[in-house]
C-alpha cells in the first residue's frame, strides 16, 4: 500500500487526488504543521526536506508533486492519466506540471512564507505585495496559451488536471480574483465535479 504524507492546504491535495483517480491502494496521513509535525525526526526521516507530499512506496520514497503524479500514473496505467507512449505529448505534460511546481507555485508562496527568501521584515512586507501580480500573471499565460480544450491537455484528463486545480484554488486566497480567468474558473468547476475530487474534499472537510 502506498502512504501519502500531505497537509492542509498543501500541493498534496493533488497528489491525493491523483491517487484516488488512479484508484490505487493507498492511505493517507496528515501532517499538522501549527504543530510544526513535518520538521519532527519521525517525518525528516521519511523526507528531510520536512516538505509534503512524500509518497511512501515499496521501493522508497518519492517527493516533489511532479514526480509524485508522474509515478501514480504510470504505475496505474489503467487509469490513462498521462499520454504513455507519445514522447512530445508526456514533454508537455511534464513541461506544464513542472512549470506549476517552479513558477507558479513559488510565486504564490512568497506571499504567505517570504521569511524563507529574506530576513527583513520590509522585504518580507513587499514580498507579500508583489505576489499576488506575479501569480495572475502565471495564470494569464496558462489562460491565454496552456488550456487545449476541456482538460489541459486536450479530450484527455490527466495528471495536470488535478495539479492546476489545486494551484488554482489558491487564487482567490491571495485575492486574484479567478473570474479574470475565464477558462480557468471553467476548468476549475470541470475538476470540481468528478467524482475522486469529492470523495478527497470529502475526507478533508
Amino acid at each position: 500500500m502506498l502512504k501519502l504524507f500531505t497537509g492542509r492546504g498543501t500541493i498534496g491535495l493533488a497528489c491525493e487526488i491523483v491517487l484516488e483517480e488512479a484508484g490505487a491502494d493507498y492511505e493517507v496521513v496528515r501532517l499538522d504543521f501549527a504543530k510544526d509535525e513535518q520538521r519532527q525526526p519521525e517525518y525528516l526521516a521519511i523526507n528531510p526536506k520536512s516538505r509534503v507530499p512524500a509518497l511512501v512506496t515499496d521501493r522508497g520514497v518519492i517527493t516533489e508533486a511532479p514526480a509524485i503524479v508522474a509515478y501514480v500514473a504510470e504505475t496505474h496505467p489503467a487509469a490513462k492519466l498521462a499520454p504513455f507512449g507519445d514522447a512530445f505529448a508526456m514533454a508537455e505534460l511534464q513541461a506544464f506540471n513542472t512549470y506549476l511546481c517552479s513558477w507558479v507555485h513559488p510565486a504564490a508562496a512568497h506571499r504567505h512564507r517570504g521569511y524563507r527568501w529574506a530576513d527583513d521584515p520590509a522585504a518580507i512586507a513587499d514580498m507579500r505585495r508583489k505576489a499576488p501580480e506575479v501569480f495572475a500573471e502565471a495564470a494569464g499565460v496558462i489562460e491565454a496559451e496552456y488550456l487545449k480544450g476541456p482538460w489541459v491537455m486536450g479530450e484527455a484528463y490527466t495528471t495536470a488536471d488535478a495539479y492546476l486545480y489545486v494551484v488554482a484554488s489558491w487564487l482567490p486566497r491571495d485575492g486574484v480574483e479567478m473570474a479574470r480567468f475565464p477558462r480557468i474558473s471553467e476548468h476549475f468547476a470541470r475538476v470540481g465535479a468528478r467524482s475522486a475530487v469529492g470523495k478527497v474534499l470529502a475526507r478533508i472537510a
